[in-house]
């Protein structure tokens, strides 16, 4: 029987997409600039990240974190528990969640750009935290077992995938019955066509982001309950501004979450998306449970 040319296409677009994100993530962090490095900085203070939690961590971790907001403030995270971080990135969230579980807990971190697993590891290894085991693959298909994990964090990654309700489902599998999700992403509201046509802004965590209601109930068909959102950051047009801009003078990263393209934005578009798109996008905190 042969397969279905729809689903085959679908599927091919979708690993495209995966693809030129890993791209641009992995030239976001080995081409970074010190001037963005510091400016990540910023944006990770920002995001909900306190300064001595920031000093105490490999500043590398911190530097090449892309995130749009700290899943892991006052989650609750409890000692000998089980965390696995989606998209973990350069390491930060894990390295975090390594000390709430302690040296009886485990953090798994899944990524799937080999520069920032590499980063990752190193930043792990700095740290010492033996606690830590980070995987290569995709939030689609997480390399975890089944009914494993205590808690499923992420940080500005969800809003990146093709096939969203893939990554629902993988999170309401891999969770123990009683686990929580708790993430930060990206939202959206009424978005125009022209923005989310533009191709580096899908990395930089725009033009594949949803609507917030969407989101929630895309967890809730997952089989999640409990779902809701227990922090916003709307963001005004100077900070949407400075994470255009950051694109701009090095087309690899973008302040909220890091993503790039080899194709700039001229400034007087980027003042333009930031004028049209205020207060449409903004960082949530999304809480859910296994029943």
């Amino acid at each position: 029987m042969s397969s279905n040319p729809e689903t085959k296409s679908a599927a091919s677009s979708a690993d495209e997409v995966r693809r030129e994100v890993s791209r641009a993530y992995a030239d976001a962090v080995t081409g970074r600039k010190i001037e963005t490095a510091k400016q990540n900085r910023v944006f990770a203070a920002i995001a909900g990240y306190d300064g001595e939690e920031l000093s105490s961590l490999p500043a590398d971790a911190v530097q090449s974190s892309f995130g749009c907001g700290n899943p892991l403030a006052f989650a609750g995270v409890r000692e000998g528990q089980t965390v696995v971080d989606l998209g973990s990135g350069a390491g930060i969230d894990l390295l975090i969640a390594s000390r709430m579980v302690g040296p009886t807990g485990r953090v798994i971190g899944v990524d799937m750009t080999d520069e920032m697993i590499e980063r990752a590891r190193a930043n792990v290894a700095e740290a010492g935290a033996t606690n830590v085991e980070i995987r290569k693959g995709v939030i689609e298909q997480l390399p975890v077992e089944d009914a494993s994990v205590d808690w499923v964090i992420s940080n500005c990654v969800i809003n990146l995938s093709p096939e969203k309700p893939r990554v629902f489902s993988e999170i309401a599998r891999v969770l123990r019955p009683g686990g929580t999700m708790r993430v930060s992403d990206i939202v959206v509201s009424d978005l125009p066509a022209w923005v989310r046509e533009m191709r580096q802004m899908y990395s930089s965590c725009v033009a594949g982001a949803i609507s917030e209601d969407d989101y929630l109930a895309g967890l809730r068909e997952a089989g999640l309950t409990d779902v809701e959102v227990v922090e916003r950051l709307v963001y005004d047009r100077t900070q949407l501004r400075a994470f255009i801009a950051t694109e701009l003078k090095d087309a690899s990263t973008c302040g909220c979450c890091g993503g790039g393209s080899s194709q700039t934005v001229a400034p007087e578009v980027a003042d333009r998306i930031a004028e049209e798109v205020e207060g449409k996008i903004w960082s949530a905190k999304v809480v859910a449970r296994k029943a």
